[in-house]
This record gives structure tokens, C-alpha cells and sequence, in this order.
């Protein structure tokens, strides 16, 4: 299967109704209105980067992300719509990830995925790019 192929699946896949998740309720704020000062897209401080392992080398024909479970997934929905850079600057919160994959659905047009492929995709996210670990 080609890689054009590959993410037309991604995209396609994803269109439907949307896959029912949890939502915290910080995010819950957010959806409603949120609360008098609420900025779920502030940075938060985070604990700073420490990790027991070595990051896991970058993987050239995923745009040097981490060769890691999820890494494919994420490289053909992400870079679907922005470039992969985007994704690998940032240092968000676990929560902030959520976040931000529920107001991509919402607001951005990006086609919800399935249940596994969500929880793949933010595991690895949330694994590589978080400011919680």
C-alpha cells in the first residue's frame, strides 16, 4: 500500500460519527464556555523533561519522529493538514493533548478517528511531546 494511500485510509477512515470518549472536566469547562480566566491552551508548566530511556531514534519517512509505536498513525493524520514540525515543538500537558485533538474535530475539520487509532495516536503524542514527562 502506498503512503498517499496510507493516509487517504487515515482521513477517510475517520469520517462518521464521532468515537465516544471521556472528556475531563477541565475540558468539559472549556466545551461550556469555560470558567472566568480558563485557558486550556495556556502553557502549563509541566514537570521537566526526564526520562529513564533515551528517546527512541527518529525515523526518516516519518519526518524524524520517534520510532515508536504510533508514530506512523500520527505522522499520516498530522501531517494530513500541518507539517510534522508543528507537532514536534511542542511540550504540551497530557490533558492539553486531549484538548487539542477534541477542538482539531471541532473547529479545525479534522476527521475524527476510531477509539484505537485516537487513543494510539495521543498515547504516542502525549508519550514523546508532553511537558508531563
Amino acid at each position: 500500500m502506498s503512503l498517499v494511500s496510507v493516509a487517504a485510509c487515515l482521513l477517510v477512515g475517520g469520517i462518521g460519527a464521532p468515537a465516544a470518549h471521556a472528556t475531563e472536566p477541565s475540558i468539559q469547562l472549556a466545551q461550556q464556555g469555560g470558567a472566568p480566566g480558563y485557558d486550556p491552551m495556556r502553557r502549563g508548566i509541566g514537570r521537566p523533561t526526564q526520562r529513564g530511556e533515551p528517546a527512541p531514534p527518529g525515523n526518516p519517512e516519518l519526518g524524524d519522529l520517534p520510532d515508536a509505536p504510533g508514530a506512523e498513525d500520527t505522522y499520516y493524520l498530522c501531517s494530513a493538514c500541518h507539517s510534522i514540525a508543528l507537532v514536534t515543538q511542542q511540550r504540551l500537558t497530557d490533558e492539553r493533548w486531549n484538548y487539542l485533538w477534541d477542538w482539531m474535530v471541532r473547529e479545525q475539520g479534522m476527521p475524527d478517528q476510531d477509539e484505537e487509532t485516537r487513543e494510539a495516536i495521543l498515547n504516542y503524542l502525549q508519550t514523546h511531546f508532553s511537558s508531563e514527562r
